[in-house]
C-alpha cells in the first residue's frame, strides 16, 4: 500500500530504542525524512546507522526531555535544518515502573517526573510543532500512550500521565482550526511489548520458566507484543489514506485488556 509519506520530515521523540526506533525505521522505509533525539549519544548514532540505509535526511539530537531548554533545542535544530516538520511521533515516556507498590511510599517528584515525561513533553512538542503544520497545510500528531491510561490498574502516576496524553489529542482533534488545516491527532496505546533491555525482557531472562507460565495464562497471543507492531499501525495513522482517523486511541495489545 502507498501511504503517501514520500519526502515528509518527521520527529520521532524518544527514537533510538524499542518502540520508537521501530517507529523511525518503519517512517524512513516510507520515504520519510527522520529526526530523531533521546538521551543517550550511543543509542542515537546505532540508529542513525540503521536509518541511513534509506535514502532520506536523518538527523539525531541529544536531549532529556525533562529540561524544557532541551525540548527547545531539538525543534531549534529541526529549525535549522530543515525550516518545516509534518509528522510529529510523541513517543518518549516511560514511569510504568518508577516508584513503590506502596502509593504513600513514593515521593511527589516520581508523580510529577512521570507526569512531565510523558505529558508536558507532549503539550510542548505538539504546540512547537504545529505552526509548521499549519504553514504547510497537513499534519500528523500521533502519541504512544498505553492500555493503562484507558482502564485501572497499574501504578497511578503512570495512569494519570496516559490519559492526559489521550486527553490532549482528542481535545486537539477537536479543534476547527488545526483539523481543517489537514492537521489530525491520534493515540496509539500499546499493551505489554518487549523491548530488550526494559522489564519484561529482565523478567524473563531472570526466570523464563514463570514468565512462559505468565505468558500462556493472562496473554490471549500467548506473547508479548513487538516494536514493530505497533510501529506499522503509527505508520498507517502518519499517511494520507487515514485521513478521516482523528481522535481516535487505537489499541495494539493483542486482545490483552478487556476493554471494547
Amino acid at each position: 500500500m502507498e501511504l503517501g509519506l514520500k519526502n515528509k520530515f518527521a520527529l520521532v521523540t524518544g527514537g533510538s530504542h524499542g518502540i520508537g526506533q521501530s517507529i523511525a525505521i518503519e517512517l524512513a522505509q516510507e520515504g520519510c525524512n527522520v529526526a530523531i533525539c533521546s538521551r543517550t549519544q550511543e543509542k542515537i548514532d546505532q540508529t542513525l546507522t540503521l536509518l541511513e540505509q534509506y535514502p532520506g535526511k536523518f538527523i539525531g539530537i541529544v536531549a532529556d526531555v525533562l529540561d524544557k531548554r532541551d525540548i527547545d533545542h531539538v525543534m531549534s535544530v529541526i529549525d535549522n535544518k530543515w525550516g518545516t516538520l509534518d509528522i510529529l511521533i510523541n513517543n518518549v515516556g516511560g514511569g510504568g515502573r518508577w516508584g513503590k507498590e506502596d502509593v504513600l511510599a513514593t515521593p511527589m517528584n516520581v508523580w510529577q517526573e512521570v507526569y512531565d515525561k510523558n505529558t508536558t513533553a507532549a503539550i510542548l512538542f505538539t504546540t512547537k510543532s504545529l505552526p509548521y503544520m499549519k504553514k504547510g497545510n497537513w499534519g500528523r500528531v500521533i502519541t504512544i500512550t498505553s492500555i493503562i491510561g484507558m482502564m485501572g490498574g497499574g501504578r497511578p502516576w503512570f495512569n494519570i500521565a496516559k490519559a492526559a496524553q489521550m486527553a490532549l489529542m482528542k481535545n486537539l482533534a477537536l479543534n476547527q482550526e488545526f483539523v481543517r488545516s489537514g492537521i489530525t491527532f491520534n493515540s496509539v496505546a500499546p499493551g505489554c511489548i518487549m523491548i530488550p533491555d526494559t522489564g519484561w525482557h529482565n523478567e524473563q531472562q531472570s526466570d523464563p520458566i514463570s514468565f512462559e507460565k505468565k505468558m500462556d495464562e493472562q496473554f490471549p497471543l500467548g506473547r508479548l507484543g513487538t516494536p514493530e507492531e505497533v510501529a506499522s499501525i503509527v505508520a498507517f495513522l502518519c499517511s494520507t489514506k487515514a485521513s478521516l482517523v482523528n481522535g481516535s486511541s487505537i489499541l495494539v495489545d493483542g486482545g490483552e485488556s478487556p476493554i471494547f
